[in-house]
């Protein structure tokens, strides 16, 4: 029997075909948020065998349609197999900080976001990681070095000039985080948490007038998070006006 005919190549054949196609199908479940379907599509070409890098994209994909479900602890083993199966894998990297910090281990998402950094130390995204990773365990000067460092490499990032102005404002450095939240402004005039932060910042400094103005603007940029227009409104109503 010639060798391209052989049950064994026919075999692999069929497998190759079903993981390309069940690749479309949990493509296409991802694209329309159908996240269980497409987990169960990426499951089953896991359970295929599949080659590199078809293993480390299924278990990606599959991670991401876990971590939408709110499966946080599946998906950080999914990340996890990804990076195993490819250690350069810096976008599952990024997701798995991500997932571990919304599942409540900092100490993981930590020594994941260093090694982000090693592998790319001038990514601005994992910069961004590790800072946030080091904002919310509440090592003020670490997240302070990492947000400044990609400032300094992109000071157009009015997202990382905002969290820079958080870690400013809980180190009590009011006068720099007023500076850091202006920043934000001016390069996003429309950024509400800047805007709430920045109000937070004038209340502390005692400039009322300024911070309810700031309060008020903020409530009016929020229409698309209800909870941070409430809490402006609310603070903008306890200020009395001038």
């Amino acid at each position: 029997m010639p060798r391209s005919t052989s049950p064994a190549t026919m075999h692999a054949q069929a497998v190759q075909r079903e993981i390309v196609e069940r690749f479309h199908l949990g493509l296409a479940a991802l694209d329309a948020h159908r996240w269980s379907d497409a987990g169960a599509e990426f499951t089953r070409i896991l359970a295929l065998g599949p080659r590199e890098p078809q293993g480390s994209t299924a278990a990606y994909d599959l991670g991401i349609a876990q971590a939408q479900s709110g499966q946080y602890d599946d998906a950080a083993h999914s990340f996890e197999h990804a990076i195993a199966l490819d250690p350069g894998f810096l976008a599952a990297m990024a997701n798995l900080i991500a997932v571990d910090v919304s599942r409540g281990d900092l100490g993981a998402a930590r020594i994941v976001a260093n090694r982000f950094v090693t592998l790319a130390p001038d990514s601005a995204r994992a910069l961004y990681s590790r800072g946030l990773v080091a904002l919310q365990s509440g090592d003020l000067g670490a997240a302070r070095d990492d947000f400044s460092k990609l400032l300094r490499n992109d000071p157009q990032y009015a997202v990382a000039h905002y969290d820079l102005g958080i870690v400013e404002a809980r180190a009590g450095s009011y006068d720099d985080a007023q500076r850091e939240f202006q920043a934000a402004l001016q390069l996003s005039p429309n950024y509400a948490r800047a805007r709430f932060a920045l109000g937070t910042v004038l209340l502390h400094q005692g400039d009322r007038s300024a911070a309810r103005s700031s309060f008020e603007r903020a409530a009016a940029d929020a229409n698309d998070d209800p909870a941070l227009r409430g809490l402006a409104i609310e603070m903008r109503n306890a200020i009395t006006a001038p």
